[in-house]
């Protein structure tokens, strides 16, 4: 039995360690084509990039002809080999974990990445080349370009980049000023990438580049403007991440019974599926590395794990802030609200971010796509539409609302606080101690914050504070033969006798508390009617609740 490669992204390691793959090698025809000679190609993070580019690696590597058969026997591209395997000199980059405290480090550090790959790829390759160290990163790979020429008559290189923004992207959420020095017209990370362009008229035939977003292509562009972007092609959709096929042949490979399989498939894609990188795409893509994190664990301990998203995963939610903070014009509670409330948003992509311009809604959302927070769900009057992908990302969105609240509020959520609400929910069903919490956060909050304030934001809160209990599926605006109950709460295991909640929510801003029954009697009304239907009908202990807010006061009624 093959093992789960979880956490190694080295191909030539994971074929000697006898681990499965999930053959991707047949998308290595179509980057041969000539108009693919130089390509980038952009996804979120943990979704099989650098292993991607490792596959490559070991595929034209002139060095591991005599492997070829070992490395790729049993793929796709062993079976129907190119003219082009084994054939180049790879000269590969790595630029994550580079040091961005200030501009020199950065630039320091960049030089010291850029001057490891050079001493590896000498040492592989046996050139004779001297590592000057006065020489700047940009010198040095000139110099390299020049020593290759020189020594290798008639060869050719393949440069592979990795992450080849990760410390943009630290940059842009920090310290734009830095970003902005670093990349502009005489900025040292832009010349690197001059000089790179000028090896493509000599030694340099193809370049593969990988990273997360389009942050520096704009301003990288008229200095490196030969790149075919290839992120959004309908083509590449499943060239990264796995399918649903794909999932369930790993699990065959782990004799996983198909009885598993049904209870297994439902909870990864619920956590781990929906990702669609191009509009004309029909298949969504798991996220590989959640999967296979899933799986190890099942695998070890013969049972779900109990926590279901990888805490490396789980910790990026800091990254959404940093991005917001860039968003000028666009109050993030807004952005925050349209995303948690499942309701599509209509956009244009941004294909390239100049950070010259202020960060607008389109800006936002579009960076949100390159980082997985949001994925394309559907096409609407000729722009995309834009959602959040699962209940993992959902969650990550939950736990960032409830830091905006804590801060704009300076109350904090304790352990003790949620015990007792989740308690008097499962075993009372009663909402009394969730309201009082919110009725807190709503007195709290700043008559600036109460201006756009809508039933959203309320439903919003209640749903962020829920999302935490892992016992229960919440449903938001769950489709019920065209309606939309707006908070529905389902213990996961049904043999506990722990009880269901559904809950309707109306708004009244402040003066408007004259029409409180009349808001009351139109949630009750539309309540009664979902209680109608076969899929609420056979929810036992069932409790149904409308809650109307009154600016910062909460009135509740069971039904």
């Amino acid at each position: 039995m093959k093992a789960i490669p979880y956490g190694i992204s080295d191909y030539e390691k994971l074929i000697n360690n006898n681990c499965y793959y999930v053959d991707k090698t047949k998308y290595i025809e179509l980057l041969e084509i000539p108009s693919n000679s130089y390509v980038m190609f952009l996804r979120p993070r943990k979704f099989g990039k650098t292993l991607f580019t490792s596959v490559l690696e070991n595929y034209y590597d002139i060095n591991k002809k005599g492997s070829f058969d070992k490395l790729f026997g049993e793929t796709y591209i062993g079976k129907h080999p190119s003219k082009l395997k084994n054939s180049y000199y790879i000269l590969r980059f790595n630029f994550s974990g580079i040091d961005t405290t200030s501009e020199e480090t950065t630039i320091n550090k960049f030089k010291e990445k850029v001057t490891a790959s050079i001493q590896d790829f000498i040492d592989r390759y046996k050139i004779d080349f001297y590592i000057n160290p006065e020489l700047s990163a940009e010198g040095l790979l000139n110099n390299l370009i020049i020593a290759f020429k020189n020594q290798k008559q008639g060869e050719k290189l393949y440069v592979i980049i990795d992450e080849y923004d990760h410390f943009a992207n630290e940059l842009l959420g920090f310290r734009t000023k830095e970003f902005k020095n670093l990349i502009s017209k005489n900025g040292k990370i832009r010349k690197w990438y001059e000089i790179l362009k000028e090896g493509t008229e000599s030694v340099i035939d193809r370049i593969f580049i990988t990273g997360v977003a389009p942050i520096t292509l704009d301003s990288m562009t008229s200095g490196f403007n030969i790149i075919s972007d290839l992120t959004r092609d309908r083509e590449f959709n499943e060239i990264m991440g796995f399918t649903k096929e794909e999932l369930i042949k790993i699990m065959d490979s782990q004799e996983i019974n198909k009885e598993k399989q049904e209870e297994l498939l439902p909870i990864m894609e619920e956590n781990y599926d929906g990702y669609r990188f191009s509009k004309e795409a029909e298949i969504k893509i798991y996220n590989s590395n959640m999967c296979l994190y899933f799986l190890n664990e099942y695998i070890k301990y013969k049972e779900i794990p109990e926590e279901l998203v990888d805490t490396n995963i789980a910790s990026d939610y800091s990254k959404i802030g940093n991005m917001l903070r860039l968003c000028r014009n666009e109050n993030r509670l807004d952005i925050i609200g349209k995303t948690v409330s499942g309701k599509g948003i209509l956009t244009t992509l941004i294909r390239q971010f100049n950070p010259e311009k202020s960060f607008e809604e389109a800006e936002m959302v579009s960076m949100l796509y390159y980082l997985g927070y949001l994925t394309i769900v559907g096409e609407r009057l000729g722009k995309v539409e834009l959602g959040i992908p699962n209940k993992a990302i959902k969650e990550i969105y939950a736990r960032y609302f409830l830091k905006i609240l804590e801060e704009d509020t300076n109350l904090k959520i304790n352990e003790k606080q949620y015990n007792e609400i989740l308690e008097e929910i499962a075993l009372k069903g009663k909402i009394d101690k969730i309201t009082k919490l919110v009725e807190e956060y709503l007195s709290n909050l700043s008559n600036r914050d109460f201006i756009g304030f809508d039933e959203k934001y309320i439903k919003i809160m209640f749903y962020c504070i829920l999302m935490n209990f892992e016992m229960y599926w919440v449903k938001s605006e769950m489709e019920i033969k065209r309606n939309y109950p707006d908070i529905l709460l389902i213990p996961r295991d049904l043999n506990n006798n722990y009880y269901s909640i559904m809950i309707e929510f109306k708004y009244l801003k402040k003066g408007e508390e004259n029409k409180l029954k009349e808001k009351q009697e139109e949630a009750k009304e539309q309540i009664i009617r979902y209680s109608n239907f076969e899929e609420i009908k056979s929810l036992e202990n069932l409790k149904k609740f409308t809650v109307v807010v009154v600016n910062d006061k909460i009135y509740v009624e069971e039904v």
